[in-house]
């Protein structure tokens, strides 16, 4: 097995508040990761958020569901949201997003930490790379647009 870890920042124009609030919910997660298409079996556990997410990976005229079991905590309340993701394959992500007050704004951070099989190495961090750009720009895209 193999790890790799990689951030990213993005300046969101929404306190950390707000942003937390909208990423503490499993279902805001439909389409802030392009490959999210459904959110189910939700369950509060404590202070930790189970449920499976359902990533659709279009094949040519066809498509594959892949559910992932993600589990989200909290480690400073309004500051940082931790998502520990296990895919089939064996593969397992951590995402831990911080919130950092910068002005009237945030500045977003995400950490992804993924381990996978080896021969996975390529499909695996394009699509986490390629997915984590794509989730920090959208949901500086959603907080641009006042509630």
């Amino acid at each position: 097995m193999s790890t790799e870890e990689f951030s990213h920042h993005v300046s969101v124009e929404a306190p950390p508040e707000r942003i937390f609030e909208h990423l503490a919910r499993p279902e805001s997660y439909i389409g802030l990761s392009p490959l999210v298409v459904a959110v189910r079996d939700v369950v509060q556990e404590g202070d930790a958020v189970r449920y499976v997410a359902v990533e659709r990976f279009p094949l040519g005229p066809l498509h594959w569901d892949n559910p992932i079991k993600v589990t989200m905590t909290f480690p400073k309340p309004e500051r940082q949201i931790l998502s520990e993701v296990v895919s089939p394959g064996r593969v397992r992500l951590t995402a831990t997003v911080d919130l950092e007050p910068q002005g009237e704004g945030t500045r977003v951070t995400e950490t992804v930490r993924v381990t996978y099989p080896r021969l996975l190495r390529r499909l695996v961090i394009g699509q986490a790379t390629k997915v984590q750009r794509y989730r920090l720009a959208e949901l500086a895209r959603r907080m641009a647009a006042k509630p």
